[in-house]
């Protein structure tokens, strides 16, 4: 992990991917973020595989570098313990609709108060300014009533859900993001602030950033949807022994393909080589890529075609990922020793920074783990950390539990 957060303290009460993967960003960036979960425990600890329970392995993907607190929020104990909590961090992150939040003390206008240094962050569906604020939130929903399932819609295929849970992950970038601009602007007057970031919302804006298309416009100049990302050669090729994924982009890209593949006629037109005339007609283009593949394997392709500096790249499996050879060079793979999961494979932080100071990484939290250090660290007595113990208000794993 890096430690350019570092003295940031995140809690986190989010669940499954949402806002534990934006949890993670901030972890992975060093600020010590402690996952406060329900005495049942975050439910993504349940998805399999796992080799105990509790531990799964979206779950140990999803939560390296953060401690596990379990707190009993239901309980008059739990919440004053919280509010301590809350005093003393700079971030408290959430993915509960805004009902639930305000029943369980955990809104803005209750916790707000407490600190006026504190981002609170909302990582909820809706924008609570809208008929669907509190409809429940999933992925898939998400996939759907945004449009991006419909765009895999055609003749022949019915809609269909990327097999991502992709809704999650963008809505998460986007809360990370509103996490560290308020962050910077607390720098700058000293106030903390409210960031909301809705899926539904961050989704339709990452979609509509290209296929708003001719909408963009008043009136209209054309349809809904990037034309060149619609067109039915858009795919990846088939060649005589696989598939490649190819795109010839720019005038001068187009221009050594069509000559590799005996299309010169082609490659003079004046169309071809002018970008927006060549926009509208792109399928065409497509066509001709879709109908030369086939000549060749993918080997021959993908060496004529990196020849040229046409970008081009094979369809990899998920399995061939593991043997890529530039994840390999740049160690984006990592082997973990986790205390009670044993080895692990892991994927690093995507980003790196010039000299930014880094420490090794924290593998993910066993449920409530971290219970008594965090306490003890927030200023309670081991004395009253034993009484919230026998209420039950806080728990720890036991000593002989693997999971």
């Amino acid at each position: 992990m890096f430690e350019l957060l570092k003295g940031i303290t995140v809690l986190d009460l989010s669940t499954v991917v949402l806002g534990p993967f934006a949890s993670q960003l901030l972890a992975d960036l060093g600020a010590e973020v402690i996952k406060v979960e329900s005495p049942e425990g975050d439910i993504f600890r349940a998805a399999a595989p796992a080799r105990h329970p509790g531990m799964g392995a979206g779950f140990l993907n999803l939560n390296r570098n953060k401690r596990s607190l379990v707190l009993d929020l239901k309980t008059d104990q739990g919440q004053a313990t919280l509010h301590r909590l809350v005093a003393q961090a700079d971030v408290l992150l959430h993915n509960i609709r805004p009902a639930a939040a305000r029943k369980l003390g955990i809104d803005h206008d209750t916790l707000g108060p407490l600190n006026p240094r504190l981002v609170y962050c909302a990582a909820v569906g809706f924008g609570g300014d809208g008929p669907y604020a509190d409809d429940p939130a999933y992925d898939d929903i998400m996939q759907a009533i945004s449009g991006l399932a419909s765009l895999n819609h055609t003749p022949d295929s019915p809609p269909a859900f990327a097999p991502t849970v992709l809704a999650d992950k963008v809505a998460g970038l986007y809360a990370t993001v509103g996490i560290a601009a308020a962050l910077l602007q607390r720098e700058r007057t000293g106030q903390g602030g409210a960031v909301e970031a809705p899926m539904f919302e961050s989704l339709v804006s990452f979609l509509l950033a290209e296929h708003l298309a001719g909408h963009v416009f008043e009136p209209p100049r054309g349809s809904l949807r990037y034309d060149r990302l619609m067109t039915p050669y858009r795919r990846p090729y088939q060649t005589a022994d696989g598939y490649i994924a190819v795109l010839p982009y720019t005038s001068r890209h187009w221009q050594r393909f069509l000559g590799l593949v005996g299309r010169d006629d082609l490659g003079r037109a004046e169309w071809v080589m002018h970008p927006a005339r060549r926009s509208e007609r792109i399928g065409e283009l497509y066509q001709v890529v879709a109908e030369c593949m086939p000549s060749h394997g993918n080997e021959y392709w993908l060496t004529a075609l990196k020849e040229r500096d046409i970008p081009c790249g094979p369809v990899n499996t998920l399995e061939d990922l593991l043997a890529d050879p530039h994840l390999r060079a740049v160690d984006f793979f990592q082997q973990v020793d986790h205390p009670s999961e044993g080895k692990l494979l892991a994927t690093r932080h995507p980003l790196r920074f010039i000299d930014a100071p880094t420490r090794p990484d924290r593998p993910a939290p066993r449920l409530g783990g971290d219970s008594r250090d965090v306490l003890r660290e927030a200023g309670f007595a081991d004395t009253a950390i034993d009484a919230l113990l026998a209420r039950g208000v806080v728990t720890m794993p036991a000593a002989n539990d693997p999971g």
